[in-house]
């Protein structure tokens, strides 16, 4: 039996969000690799013949590292296995799958990729947050919080702009450092801002903001990962900003 490699993005956890392929891939696997938010019962999917192993990693949790999920699916593809990698959301979205897929790549492995429903938009649709919308915001773009340089933030301040809307991952902890650098760029302090907090799940919670108030109300709500956050800044608000600036020049 040949290799083989499926990344399978599980969306943000509901099993019946998943593709009618993805189902059938969980069952054709011999190894089932999984993550800490994919819910129990998408592995029900699986064969009963099937080796399930959790993988998981979590923000000081002593989780499973990268290197280590290397090593396995290194192990499981030599000895010819199919092995299927679940993944929260999509693979190809902060799914680190460029690694997993190299690995796969060097074995000479049959390689799968099925998409899934990522979390920004499983959160938009959830909480009806329009992330384009006629004659207000025009991009949608998803970023992080968090940068493999811990001593160097991503370019926020170039993406939220009049007519986007940005969904931040992994941005919790520098709830701070994205507001102080957006209003230190001209960024409105009156745009709403919003954390989705385990979307997809029974808990489930919407905690609104607004950009100058983003740090504290994080805080005061006890915000917590998985948590995603967006923020919109339609065309009208940077209309009205600059009107009110004009004024105040007159």
């Amino acid at each position: 039996m040949s290799a083989k490699l499926s990344l399978i993005g599980c969306g943000p956890g509901a099993a019946d969000l998943l593709t009618i392929r993805a189902s059938r891939r969980i069952g054709e696997a011999d190894l089932v690799l999984f993550d800490r938010l994919v819910e129990p019962d998408v592995l029900e999917l699986a064969s009963p013949l099937a080796e399930k192993r959790y993988v998981g990693k979590g923000c000081g949790d002593g989780g499973r590292q990268q290197a280590d999920i290397n090593c396995i699916l290194k192990e499981a593809l030599r000895d010819g296995r199919h092995v299927v990698r679940l993944k929260s959301g999509d693979p190809m979205v902060f799914g680190r799958a460029a690694e997993e897929v190299a690995i796969a790549v060097e074995l000479e492995a049959e390689i799968e990729i099925v998409p899934g429903v990522t979390a920004a938009l499983a959160a938009a649709a959830e909480n009806a947050i329009t992330v384009t919308e006629r004659m207000e915001l025009q991009s949608f773009v998803v970023t992080t919080g968090k940068s493999a340089d811990p001593n160097k933030d991503p370019d926020w301040s170039n993406l939220v702009k009049p007519g986007v809307c940005v969904a931040f991952y992994m941005s919790v902890a520098q709830a701070w450092r994205i507001q102080t650098a957006l209003m230190a760029k001209g960024v409105p302090g009156h745009i709403a801002t919003d954390w989705i907090e385990n979307s997809g799940r029974p808990n489930a919670r919407r905690v609104t903001s607004r950009l100058d108030r983003l740090a504290l109300d994080a805080r005061k709500q006890g915000v917590s990962n998985p948590a995603i956050l967006f923020i919109r800044y339609p065309l009208s608000a940077a209309a009205g900003q600059l009107s009110a600036q004009q004024a105040e020049q007159a």
